[in-house]
């Protein structure tokens, strides 16, 4: 390798966890950032050791990342582990490696810092901004209206990713970086610069120095992940009008930690937040370049500083208070007032019922406000294919007060609980002008989607929740205000439809998702292994060297 004494004795050895890959658009750039990380880390006078780690496309893995995300955080616990390294960094970005890196690297222990990705330049059609994932939806529905032909069809695909990095709407990638940055674990404002921008590889840089240092600080996870600041990350996801995935994610990594935090939580955060960030999906005009030249993450926790503990320490080894000094909002509209929100309430809300004993969620910031309240006849499908094939058949018995509902795409269900909760409107409906219906799932969806869908329905249908029991036509009634969603069927009826139900074949029979099936928890747990979680037995040491 051409190395000598002089390249590594005495200098702190540093993990460059590299989530490159050919197929991840998110982190194309990846290649050339690790040189940026390498080059900072060298300055500090540590010693530089890139680490490849499962790179994780949205767009791409099947049948979905979040059924790999506990994959990562194994494989980067046993990285950090595994080589003689001294500290972190985490190169991330793309929806689920943000959770999975940082979940793996609590685990480990050693001082550790993030280097979000960005988000990538806002798109454009015909001179109309776009946003990844929001647009191509509300195209796809014009579409199959007859209202977008393939030509045009294929100008907006061109014009909707102009750059690598990460969907640039407030999708998962977005909120979970964020949620990083207002954890601690990136430098001041990192989460907000675009990809492109020569900022992020001064950013970048800058974190290969500062990993150097915390090492010699000896400053480790355990220091900056406390309850204030999981209580923070949670005030700053709501103000951001956040993907519904934060839920899971930021439950598991919370738990990594040690630190108890559930659905309620984040009821309670999303109760007292108002929507403060005007972006896509929960705003209608802004992206998250636009939220960069309006001040980024710094202004908006600026504006959010008497709901934040501005005590808790950060990776930069000051405050939360003293990394937001001089943060100021440039655009008021992008990052509005508190006495001015988008919307008066945090981005989701808890429900519970007898549909979801255990909780499910809903973003009402993004659905229309005439779904509050609403009862109507459920439309009840087990299978993806199933509801394919039903929403394309214009004769289907459907009217805009039916509740879609789509079963079995759970944790286990799915599995891995794909991103399938976005239900499309059936072409029936679409015809008639109705872009937005009541729809209901164990699964999840984009955080680029928009809509009334409630989501992560727990405990799931798979392993016999309520919606196992669900039939077609059966009343569904929801009352965000109230938090509640119940089918109007009696008990007797239930406990009928309890004992006649029988469990579905296991999805696997060996290999990595048999292990999966195994350990993994429920949406409302934060979907981690329950032999991976914190208090699970005694922590791993140090591996015997000999």
């Amino acid at each position: 390798m051409g190395l000598d004494k002089a390249d590594w004795e005495g200098k702190p050895a540093i993990a460059i966890i590299n989530t490159w890959s050919d197929i991840n658009p998110c982190h194309a750039h990846f290649k050339h950032r690790a040189e940026d990380v390498r080059k900072g880390i060298l300055q500090a006078g540590g010693f530089p050791i890139e680490l490849p780690a499962m790179s994780l496309a949205e767009q791409f893995v099947k049948p979905t990342t979040m059924l790999y995300r506990n994959f990562l955080a194994m494989e980067v616990e046993e990285l950090i582990r595994s080589h003689p390294v001294d500290g972190a960094v985490l190169m991330g970005g793309c929806d689920k490696t943000t959770p999975g890196l940082v979940m793996g690297a609590i685990s480990a222990g050693l001082p550790m810092i993030y280097m979000p990705a960005g988000p990538m330049l806002r798109g454009n059609y015909k001179g109309n901004a776009l946003g990844s994932g929001s647009d191509a939806w509300k195209y796809w529905d014009e579409r199959r209206a007859g209202n977008v032909s393939d030509r045009e069809w294929t100008d907006v695909e061109a014009g909707i990713a102009r750059s690598y990095g990460h969907c640039m709407t407030m999708g998962t990638a977005s909120t979970m970086t964020a949620i990083a940055e207002a954890l601690g674990l990136t430098l001041s404002g990192a989460s907000s610069i675009p990809a492109p921008d020569s900022n992020h590889i001064r950013m970048a840089t800058a974190t290969g120095r500062r990993i150097v240092d915390m090492v010699w600080e000896d400053l480790t996870p355990d220091e900056i992940l406390t309850r204030p600041a999981v209580d923070n990350a949670a005030t700053v996801a709501m103000s951001m009008g956040c993907s519904t995935n934060a839920v899971i994610h930021l439950i598991a990594m919370a738990r990594r930690a040690g630190v108890g935090f559930s659905l309620e939580d984040l009821d309670v955060a999303s109760r007292q937040v108002p929507v403060i960030a005007n972006v896509r999906p929960s705003g209608d005009t802004y992206l998250m370049e636009d939220f960069y030249y309006a001040g980024g993450l710094r202004a908006l926790m600026s504006v959010l500083a008497e709901k934040l503990d501005m005590n808790v320490k950060t990776v930069s080894g000051a405050t939360l208070g003293d990394d937001l000094e001089g943060a100021e909002v440039y655009n008021d509209d992008v990052i509005r007032p508190i006495d001015k929100p988008l919307y008066h309430e945090g981005s989701l809300a808890l429900l519970k019922g007898n549909l979801a004993p255990d909780g499910c969620v809903i973003k009402p910031s993004a659905c229309d406000p005439k779904f509050f309240n609403h009862q109507g006849p459920a439309l009840v499908f087990d299978s993806y294919p199933e509801m394919k094939a039903a929403i394309d058949d214009e004769n289907l018995d459907v009217t805009a007060d039916h509740v879609m509902v789509l079963r079995n795409a759970g944790p286990q269900g799915g599995p891995g609980m794909p991103e399938w909760g976005m239900l499309p409107i059936p072409k029936k409906l679409v015809k008639e002008g109705v872009r937005d219906m009541l729809r209901m799932s164990d699964a999840r969806m984009s955080g680029t989607s928009y809509g009334a869908c409630i989501l992560h329905v727990a405990p799931e249908s798979h392993i016999g929740g309520p919606l196992a029991l669900l039939k077609t036509g059966d009343i569904v009634k929801l009352d965000i205000p109230n938090r509640s969603i119940d089918m109007l069927v009696d008990e007797d009826e239930l406990a009928a439809r309890r004992a006649a139900w029988t469990a579905p074949a296991p999805k696997f029979a060996r290999g990595y998702g048999w292990m999966f099936a195994q350990h993994i928890k429920q949406a409302n747990e934060g979907c981690d292994f329950d032999c991976l979680e914190t208090d699970f037995g005694e922590a791993v040491g140090e591996p015997d060297i000999f």
